[in-house]
C-alpha cells in the first residue's frame, strides 16, 4: 500500500537578496500554469511568481535568485510613488494640484488657487489628511461620473441598475450581466475625456455585452474621443496607480 506525501502549503511569498537588496517574491501556484513567470505590476509594484502545480518551492526559489537582476531593473523604472500629504501634487481631472494643509481644525477640503496655482486646500488634523483627499476625490469622481452616465443614458435610452466605485487595479471599468456598472475612483486623476469615454463604453455593454463590431460601431456612436481616450490609457494609465 502507498501513502501519498503531501505537500505542505506554500508561503505567500519568498524573500531574496540582489546587491544587497531584499526583494519580495509572492507566489502564486495555478495548476494550469506550464512554466515558472515572474511579472512586476506596474499598478502596485508586486513582484509575482506563477508556479505550476508541481515545480517545488525551492526550485522556484532558484529561479527568482537567478532573476533578482531583472527584477531589480523592473523595479526602478516605477514611477515614484506620490502620497496624499501636505506638498504632494496630483492631477485632477488631468490638471496638476498641490495639497495644502490649511489649519488643524476640522473643516471643508476645497479646491482653490495659491499663488494662482491650483491646490486642494485640506483642513483637519494631520494624521486624518490622506483621508480626506481620498474621501474628496471619491466625491469628485462620483460627481463626474453621474453627470456623463446621464448623457449617455439619454442617448441609449437605458442607464445602469447601479454604480460602484472600486479601487480597481486590472480594469478601469466593468458592466455586470446584471447592468451594474463599476469604476475606478483614479479616473478623477485623468482629463476628463477619459472619464467620459469610459463611461459610454460601459454603457454600450448594457446593450451589447461584448467586444463585437456592433459593440464598437455603438460605443463610436455615442462617444467621439474613443481613439484619444485610449491613446492616453496606454500611455499614461498606469501612472495613476502611483497616488495615495
Amino acid at each position: 500500500m502507498r501513502v501519498a506525501l503531501l505537500r505542505g502549503s506554500d508561503p505567500d511569498h519568498i524573500d531574496i537578496l540582489h546587491e544587497g537588496a531584499k526583494l519580495r517574491v509572492t507566489l502564486r501556484r495555478r495548476p494550469t500554469a506550464r512554466r515558472l513567470t515572474l511579472r512586476v505590476s506596474s499598478a502596485t509594484g508586486e513582484v509575482v511568481m506563477t508556479l505550476p502545480a508541481r515545480t517545488s518551492v525551492s526550485v522556484a526559489r532558484t529561479f527568482a535568485v537567478s532573476h533578482g537582476g531583472w527584477i531589480a531593473m523592473r523595479l526602478a523604472k516605477l514611477p515614484e510613488r506620490v502620497a496624499f500629504e501636505a506638498g504632494a501634487e496630483l492631477p485632477l481631472r488631468g490638471v496638476a494640484h498641490r495639497i495644502v494643509h490649511r489649519s488643524e481644525r476640522s473643516g471643508v477640503t476645497l479646491l482653490a488657487e495659491d499663488d494662482d496655482r491650483p491646490v486642494l486646500s485640506v483642513a483637519c488634523e494631520a494624521p486624518h489628511l490622506p483621508r480626506r483627499v481620498q474621501d474628496f476625490l471619491e466625491r469628485e469622481v462620483r460627481k463626474d461620473l453621474a453627470t456623463s452616465v446621464a448623457t449617455y443614458t439619454a442617448k441609449l435610452g437605458q442607464g445602469p441598475k447601479r454604480i460602484t466605485i472600486r479601487d480597481t487595479r486590472s480594469r478601469w471599468g466593468s458592466c455586470t450581466a446584471r447592468g451594474e456598472l463599476n469604476f475606478s475612483w483614479r479616473l478623477i486623476l485623468a482629463p476628463p475625456l477619459v472619464l467620459d469615454y469610459l463611461v459610454a463604453h460601459e454603457m454600450a455593454h448594457l446593450r451589447e455585452m461584448n467586444h463585437s463590431s456592433r459593440f464598437w460601431s455603438l460605443l463610436e456612436s455615442l462617444c467621439p474621443n474613443v481613439e484619444d481616450a485610449e491613446r492616453w490609457l496606454k500611455r499614461n494609465g498606469a501612472s495613476l496607480h502611483r497616488y495615495g
